[in-house]
């Protein structure tokens, strides 16, 4: 019971302030009208802002307050500096519009900053051409949650990322849609966290971007029709469960681009039409389980730097290419997967084909070398290339195969 002690009075501390709280109600008008009502604001009120627009930006909150919008409330920052710059704890940000903050190319301009807080909401929240949305930078324990961030992003140079993490902890990014931005979500130095239910679509870049963080879950997130939906790098322990890689396709687009990443787990996902549906480069320990890889060009490309990963109970269904791989050795462990370019048979009706597959085919290897290869794809010549790996099989990695083929497809909900 001792160890509570510490917590208890903590929150008895806390009473006085919650108990004298006000409700504060904000029009709009001329002037700062919004970092007025802050300055005069004891800790803990709430400021309502009324119906109308609030021509304001550079909006310092340095007090734990709730900010809530009523519905049409607006924020228009005139393509200035930043909105709202959050440097106290205990703040939270609901139901405002905010709109209209300019391109810079010496700061990260963003509607919404938190710098250096904890136990900050944003939450409902609509972003318009905010250049960078909401950006997190050494926080921890934060909430960000069912904003719509719609940027207009047209080049690379001139476009932020709708949510920017810089060095964090236990932050929950959740229900958000993001679009038109460079990346949809941006990760760096960010550990113990949890992005779910998010929909990230039409970024330039990436949907999600991972630098330098572990110990991460993303799961239930869309990713679709960026420029790539989702690279992990240099970071450890990722999990990635139950997510849609959509349509994500280009000279060099990916479903999911993995690169020196160790001891992640990828569950249940969904990678259809996507260039490539996975990447893998400097890829370790990974187990890469009940996944579905569907019309994509090349559903899997692993790189001969990749080691011991474990590639399970997998559907590969209507790929151009299976398996791609830049070595001749294997170290990497494929079984129980269903391969929809399977040739084999199943004479004692166990589910399982007599004959183990060899999912990279040398025509793969070629255009990988020779992308202008491609053109001869349904030609007479990879006819003839197939019937070659066949009879000289040490063109294609030897131990590169599926021992344990399945018949047929399992029957997994991606839905």
């Amino acid at each position: 019971m001792s160890s509570w002690i510490p917590i208890i009075l903590s929150l008895l501390t806390l009473l006085p302030s919650w108990g004298n709280a006000k409700t504060i109600a904000l029009y709009p008008g001329e002037g700062r009208v919004i970092s007025d009502a802050i300055l005069q604001a004891a800790p803990y009120d709430t400021l309502v802002f009324k119906k109308g627009i609030y021509q304001e930006n550079s909006i310092l909150v340095d007090k734990p307050l709730v900010l809530l919008g009523e519905e049409g409330a607006i924020v228009d920052g005139q393509m200035g500096d930043e909105i709202f710059v959050i440097v106290s704890d205990d703040v939270s940000l609901e139901n405002l519009t905010l709109k209209n903050v300019g391109v810079s190319y010496l700061k990260d301009r963003a509607a919404i900053r938190l710098n250096r807080v904890s136990n900050v909401t944003i939450r409902n929240n609509r972003l318009l051409n905010t250049f960078f949305g909401i950006y997190l930078q050494k926080s921890n324990e934060c909430v960000v949650d069912g904003n719509t961030i719609t940027g207009a992003a047209e080049e690379e140079s001139r476009a932020g990322n709708a949510i920017h993490i810089w060095q964090g902890k236990r932050i929950r990014v959740t229900h958000n849609t993001l679009s038109h931005h460079r990346d949809g979500i941006y990760f760096e130095f960010v550990d113990e966290s949890y992005i779910a239910f998010n929909q990230s679509r039409n970024n330039m870049r990436y949907g999600l971007h991972f630098m330098f963080s572990n110990d991460d879950i993303y799961e239930n997130n869309v990713f679709q029709n960026n420029g790539s939906g989702v690279a992990v790098m240099f970071s450890n322990r990722i999990s990635m469960e139950n997510n849609e890689f959509l349509d994500n396709w280009g000279g060099a687009s990916y479903g999911l681009l993995l690169k020196e990443i160790s001891d992640g787990t990828i569950r249940g996902n969904r990678f259809q039409s996507n260039t490539v549906g996975i990447y893998a480069e400097g890829a370790n320990r990974l187990v890469l389980s009940q996944n579905l890889l569907q019309n994509n060009g090349k559903a899997m490309d692993i790189k001969g730097n990749c080691m011991d990963n474990r590639i399970l109970d997998n559907n590969f269904i209507g790929n151009t290419f299976e398996v791609l791989t830049n070595s001749k050795t294997n170290l990497n462990h494929f079984e129980g997967n269903y391969w929809s370019q399977y040739s084999g048979y199943d004479l004692n009706k166990d589910g399982v084909g007599d004959l183990p597959h060899r999912p990279v085919n040398l025509f793969a290897l070629i255009t990988d070398k020779v992308p202008a290869a491609h053109m001869l794809l349904h030609s007479f010549l990879v006819s003839s290339l197939e019937v070659a790996e066949r009879m000289f099989p040490q063109f294609i990695p030897e131990q590169l195969i599926d021992s344990q083929p399945q018949i047929s497809p399992y029957p997994y909900d991606y839905d």
